[in-house]
């Protein structure tokens, strides 16, 4: 997992917790999307890795 992955993933979790908490709907909204965003990046990541390991590319930087 990227560091930015991870981060995207950690900032969604903080604003949805903040958004219970509040009661603000549109920042729990904004939580719940950086965290799909975290775990697509994260997605993406296994799949190159998968690919690059498929065609021998594993010394490729990314």
């Amino acid at each position: 997992m990227s560091d930015e992955s991870a981060a995207d993933k950690l900032k969604g979790r903080a604003k949805e917790a903040a958004g219970k908490v509040t009661g603000d709907k549109r920042l729990e909204g904004e939580g719940e999307a950086d965290q799909a965003k975290g775990k697509a990046k994260e997605a993406v990541e296994k799949a190159k890795g998968a690919v690059d390991s498929l065609t021998g590319d594993d010394d490729r930087d990314h």
